[in-house]
């Protein structure tokens, strides 16, 4: 099914700078992304990696790797692409936030503390997803601590996403940092659990879960 396909796909984090030396950031080393990325270019996709800061590589001939580090530069690359690719897979940890101002100089220490404000970066699947054709195919990631599958649901719907996979930080092995990860797929009519496993296995889940739901729609 992927053979031929255009894929976009999100991975890593986002640092969003408050000055020269110093960022807002999460732990996403990326793993996730990448995995993806590098299955659907071994199954014969045409895959654009949009990819936050990371220690990973990627070479194969079928992934094209865009490098950013803010949200506003992962919008503005996924804009160039997304509304050409078939497959949306937003795998990326986008921080929420960025501070809305940012020093051109390093804030010295001074004071015993210190505010930032902070200003609600750009939802980028959202945002894509008010674009998406009905051709189209949108997965989301999830990772939440409590309340998982309500809000698993509610990104489902909020961001016109054909698909989420859910994360919980309190499933061991699953989450930021590791090798391995542990995954439910939400469909608009159905919950696929999944158990612990390494995240090129993961991959291969979640491939196999786009295809019987995307072959369901076609057919409609």
């Amino acid at each position: 099914m992927f053979s031929g396909k255009k894929v976009l796909i999100t991975a890593g984090p986002t640092y969003e700078p408050l000055d020269p030396v110093r960022f807002i950031g999460n732990h996403s080393t990326g793993k996730m992304g990448y995995a993806l990325a590098r299955t659907l270019a071994e199954q014969g996709a045409e895959v654009f990696l949009v990819s936050g800061p990371t220690a990973l590589k990627m070479e194969h001939p079928n992934v094209q790797v865009t490098p950013v580090m803010t949200a506003d530069e992962m919008y503005a690359a996924c804009q160039q692409i997304a509304l050409e690719a078939d497959l949306w897979i937003f795998a990326a940890a986008v921080a929420d936030y960025k501070p809305s101002q940012t020093a051109t100089s390093k804030i010295k220490k001074s004071d015993a503390t210190f505010t930032i404000e902070l200003v609600k970066n750009v939802d980028i699947a959202a945002a894509l997803g008010q674009q998406k054709r009905t051709d189209q195919f949108a997965v989301g990631f999830a990772l939440e601590t409590d309340q998982e599958l309500e809000n698993a649901r509610t990104k489902l719907l909020k961001k016109n996403l054909n698909m989420v996979v859910l994360n919980s930080l309190r499933d061991p092995g699953a989450g930021f940092k590791h090798d391995t990860n542990k995954i439910t797929i939400v469909k608009p009519t159905t919950v696929e659990e999944f158990a612990l496993k390494t995240k090129d296995e993961v991959a291969l889940d979640i491939l196999e879960s786009i295809k019987a739901e995307w072959a369901c729609l076609q057919r409609k």
